[in-house]
């Protein structure tokens, strides 16, 4: 059985539940597609990609384990989609990876998978007992892979992926994040639940008070990785690696994210050996299924605009805002005008993040108010709308913010509020990622 360390309700995806996160049968007839990134501006470090096909190909002749192909088809997965087409026989050979897409792309099963299917195919490496023999004992008391990513609900999006396609397996996973009681997560930890998925900060509690012990570590994999620098944690994230097996001693890193910034390519080429670079799609760019739209607004007419907008949505729509106090002020104005809508960010509690996600999810909530917490790992079906409130403070971000919208293929709109004040900025922005922002 899977290992749920949460007080969170869930429930695995059993036969017969079906998901279109993002996956489906292609239509028409398929035409190879080959992908070759342009190389890193001079200055970046030397980062060579390399030419993969990512022709969408039937999950069932990835030759995966039969467990996991239920888990596929209990998703209802049928082909893979472009990243994952390139991502997992590299991942299934044994390369170090380091592989950059659109948001919505499908990064996340583009790694699990694999993963997966390793463990279900690779017995755990004996540690050394006491005399220095081996001693297959130990190793069955080791987790022995290691997701890291920068917030809780990508952690939490990543295992309920897990969940889902492990559901026929005996696979134990354990989610560990702050925001929540230490004691189930340190109960998994001890356990030796076989894939740990964790945040830097909440991770390194546990390392403190010596409840995780990574020395079975075997396959690394680091989801986000530009935003665990923006975030701060990257000191912890080099710490944490400090600990685990070395590469050298066949430990494997893969690492994933929507944007790849010369730092963290630095630091990528650092904590991996001899890595392939996969880049679907254009480096550090919102996917093309999304329209960009500005509109001019004064800064004292914003909240207006929104109102009389929001009257009468299309369908879901995500606000962001840049600061906590913000999105808190913002909400609670729309809302007193009759909107249907809550908040989100990092000084509410962990329940009232789930109620606000899960109540944007049922329809409950219309409108959702969120600072960038919400641009990563917020994995909502059908947004319709993404409105930046002000515009974002970097290109990164914007590219994150508006990948809420457009996943999968589905069309979405991303929507900025521009002041007078802030043309400059826009300018910038419009430049930095490469789309039209009029």
């Amino acid at each position: 059985m899977n290992s749920n360390t949460t007080n969170r309700t869930h429930s695995n995806r059993g036969p017969g539940r079906r998901s279109s996160r993002g996956h489906g049968s292609s239509r028409g007839p398929r035409k190879p597609h080959h992908t070759h990134a342009p190389k890193p501006s001079s200055g970046a470090p030397a980062l060579e990609p390399i030419e993969v096909d990512t022709t969408p190909v039937p999950f069932k002749t990835l030759g995966i384990d039969g467990r996991l192909l239920e888990g596929v088809r209990d998703l209802g997965w049928i082909d893979t989609r472009p990243i994952q087409t390139a991502v997992i026989p590299l991942a299934l050979g044994g390369s170090d990876l380091i592989a950059c897409a659109e948001t919505g792309t499908g990064k996340t099963a583009a790694f699990v998978v694999p993963m997966l299917q390793w463990l279900l195919t690779h017995s755990a490496r004996p540690l050394e007992s006491r005399d220095g023999g081996p001693d297959p004992d130990q190793a069955l008391l080791k987790s022995r892979v290691l997701v890291l990513a920068p917030t809780r609900e990508l952690a939490v999006q990543i295992e309920d992926e897990i969940h889902g396609l492990a559901y026929h397996t005996n696979i134990s996973s354990a989610a560990v994040y702050g925001g929540v009681e230490m004691g189930m997560q340190e109960r998994a930890l001890k356990a030796g639940v076989d894939i740990i998925v964790a945040t830097p900060g909440r991770l390194m509690d546990h390392m403190r008070q010596q409840n995780a012990d990574l020395s079975g570590i075997e396959l690394l994999v680091l989801d986000e990785a530009d935003r665990m620098m923006d975030m701060g944690f990257w000191p912890d994230v080099r710490r944490i690696i400090a600990t685990l097996p070395p590469s050298t001693g066949g430990r494997q890193t893969l690492l994933f994210s929507a944007t790849m910034p010369d730092e963290v390519v630095r630091d990528a080429l650092e904590i991996t050996r001899n890595a392939k670079y996969v880049q679907v799609g254009q480096r550090s760019a919102p996917a093309k299924s999304i329209t960009h739209r500005v509109e001019a607004v004064g800064a004292s007419h914003k909240v207006e605009w929104l109102i009389q907008h929001l009257r009468h949505p299309a369908g879901p729509v995500l606000i962001f805002s840049r600061t906590k106090i913000g999105a808190d002020r913002l909400a609670r104005r729309l809302a007193a005008a009759g909107v249907k809508c809550t908040a989100l960010h990092a000084d509410r509690s962990q329940d009232q993040r789930r109620i606000a996600v899960e109540g944007f999810k049922s329809g409950r909530y219309k409108v959702l108010v969120a600072t960038d917490i919400a641009a990563r790992g917020l994995d909502i079906d059908a947004i319709h709308t993404v409105i930046n409130y002000e515009v974002p403070d970097s290109p990164d971000a914007y590219v994150h913010r508006v990948g809420r919208t457009g996943r999968a293929d589905e069309v979405g709109q991303a929507i900025t509020l521009v002041a007078p004040e802030e043309r400059r900025a826009l300018a910038f922005l419009a430049k930095a990622v490469g789309v039209t922002l009029e």
